[in-house]
């Protein structure tokens, strides 16, 4: 697989398409779970809540990353009660860590590519594990993603990575 030329669009919290894209990535951080919820533990193998914000971030800067990272989790919680409230606080960090990880990461390369994505996910999982762990102050629970979700990571990197070659072609 080659590497990609990024073009960037750095959006702003002054532009009204910052808020329309992170509208629509999250639409798609709600609609993911609700599909793969139909899999038993589907949440936690497949990782669904994060896979665009990594989009949304790398494509779009890490303010519609943000936007979409806060608000994917916080709106499913309110509509359907996943993820449940007691977990909700890591879902955030995690969502959190990836927007700023994907979209810093994105500005500092300036390309696509699986290594690179590697990297993001890989970053943002042990950043945010070790965070998790302080907030939950149980290992088992803070790597659960590394126990179950190896297969939602590689969908975010491959997945991702195909989905954002495809929109670079726009």
């Amino acid at each position: 697989m080659q590497t990609a030329t990024l073009k960037l669009y750095s959006l702003n919290y002054s532009d009204m398409k910052t808020y329309l894209m992170a509208v629509l990535f999250a639409a798609g951080n709600i609609i993911l779970p609700q599909l793969t919820h139909f899999v038993p533990q589907g949440g936690f193998i497949f990782l669904p809540i994060y896979f665009f914000t990594l989009i949304a971030a790398y494509k779009y800067g890490w303010k519609v990353g943000l936007l979409t990272a806060l608000l994917s989790p916080i709106v499913n919680h309110v509509l359907f009660g996943m993820p449940p409230l007691v977990v909700l606080p890591s879902i955030l960090v995690k969502s959190v860590t990836l927007a700023l990880f994907a979209g810093f990461t994105a500005q500092y390369f300036k390309r696509l590519s699986i290594p690179i994505l590697l990297l993001v996910v890989i970053g943002y999982q042990v950043l945010g594990t070790a965070i998790e762990f302080f907030l939950v102050d149980s290992f088992r629970e803070a790597i659960q993603d590394f126990r179950l979700g190896i297969p939602g990571m590689l969908i975010q990197v491959f997945g991702g990575y195909f989905v954002i070659k495809y929109m670079l072609r726009k």
